[in-house]
């Protein structure tokens, strides 16, 4: 340590003096000892000063300390500086503290500019926050996204320090209105959406009501069309709420399921038995087609009677495989009718067999079509009518030609 008592002095009657540019000056009275005691005392209090200088420089240079404060203190040690009851390098220290308040002021502007462009920093990123919520507030329409947003920005606005009191709460005021705004245009927002979804839940289970009743329909063609139509009602009726939507649509979905299933499975068994009496229709073609009819027309004419019946009886063939099927019968009958008429110009009206037998035939699909109408079956009505017309026309046919 430093022998500050060089700079200081006791008289005979025990005044201390410490030595200063500017002479000597008093700084106390020692009657306690010798003087190099005295000396000694006034030298520690002036290495308290030193200690507590270099305390307030070390802070101030290393940034641990504000300088604002750090200014401040340099300026108190300064003025005790002048009437400090101690011995030491007093112009020294003085200078010491002259070039520490240089620095802490130096310091302290460096700190208030930093402070200003935080400042200024905070204002604008508080600014961009607020006019940011104010736009979410006035226009957005994803309603969860903004709301996430705003709360991003309520943690982010916390964050931010620095804006004066005074700006910092008309942002606040300004921020709170348009969170408060966004609140108030969503909840009104979500209730006309509400109503809209409580309207399209009304109207959608109509359309369900509608779809079950006709799941049980055997109309199976104007059924069919009218659930197509409810499927394109539904489509175009707005949503439902989530639930709701879900449990009206597995509804609506079952009905036309069950419908579509029942009418598949009926035209199944319906396409089965057409392709057996398809099978039944080819195989009387073949047999009428493999007939001699120059060989034995009465025989062919026998067999197109038999194949008439047979014919009728088999019933239904696929649509496909209609027009078909009726022009190779028309080509059948028409080659037997051409034989008969051959052989019926060789014999006498009286005598020809062919005419009594088309006779016969004649009354017999007369019976037939009476049993079918007692019998009440439309199709065999229809089917009757058909083979009677025809026998009838080859009859007339065959008497003109004898």
């Amino acid at each position: 340590m430093n022998d500050w008592t060089a700079f200081g002095r006791v008289d005979a009657d025990g005044t201390v003096y410490v030595k200063t540019a500017e002479g000597d000056r008093v700084v106390g009275s020692w009657q306690a000892g010798t003087p190099e005691e005295g000396l000694a005392h006034f030298a520690r209090r002036f290495a308290d000063l030193v200690t507590e200088v270099e305390l307030v420089e070390a802070r101030l240079k290393s940034g641990a300390a504000d300088a604002a404060h750090s200014l401040s203190s340099v300026k108190r040690l300064r003025a005790q500086l002048d009437e400090a009851h101690v011995v030491g390098d007093i112009d020294g220290l003085t200078a010491r503290l002259e070039r520490l308040a240089t620095l802490a002021d130096e310091k302290a502007g460096e700190a208030r500019a930093a402070r200003e462009v935080a400042r200024t920093e905070a204002l604008a990123r508080k600014t961009a926050l607020v006019e940011e919520a104010e736009k979410i507030a006035a226009d957005a329409t994803g309603w969860k996204t903004a709301g996430d947003r705003l709360k991003e920005i309520l943690d982010e606005w916390k964050t931010i320090r620095g804006v004066d009191k005074k700006t910092d709460g008309e942002l606040w005021k300004r921020f709170a209105a348009a969170r408060d705004g966004f609140t108030r245009r969503r909840g009104a927002h979500f209730a006309t959406l509400d109503g809209q979804r409580k309207q399209a839940q009304t109207a959608k289970e109509d359309l369900v009501k509608e779809a079950e009743g006709l799941a049980e329909s055997t109309e199976w063609s104007s059924t069919a069309n009218r659930l197509k139509e409810l499927m394109t009602e539904w489509k175009a009726a707005p949503r439902a709420a989530k639930e709701a939507e879900q449990r009206l649509w597995e509804r609506f979905r079952a009905a036309q399921d069950a419908f579509f299933t029942k009418r598949s499975e009926v035209f199944s068994a319906r396409d089965a038995e057409y392709q057996g009496n398809l099978e039944k229709k080819q195989a009387i073609l073949a047999e009428l087609e493999a007939v001699d009819v120059d060989a034995d027309a009465r025989g062919a004419q026998n067999k197109l009677r038999d194949a008439q019946a047979a014919w009728h009886d088999a019933g239904r063939v696929p649509r496909e495989a209609s027009a078909s099927l009726d022009r190779r019968w028309r080509a059948a009958e028409e080659r037997i009718r051409v034989a008969m008429d051959s052989a019926w110009r060789k014999t006498s009206p009286q005598d020809n067999p062919l005419l009594r037998q088309m006779r016969d035939q004649v009354a017999e699909a007369e019976q037939r079509l009476e049993r079918a109408k007692a019998a009440g079956d439309n199709r065999r009505i229809k089917e009757a009518e058909q083979a009677l017309a025809s026998k009838k026309q080859f009859l007339a046919l065959a008497e003109q030609a004898n």
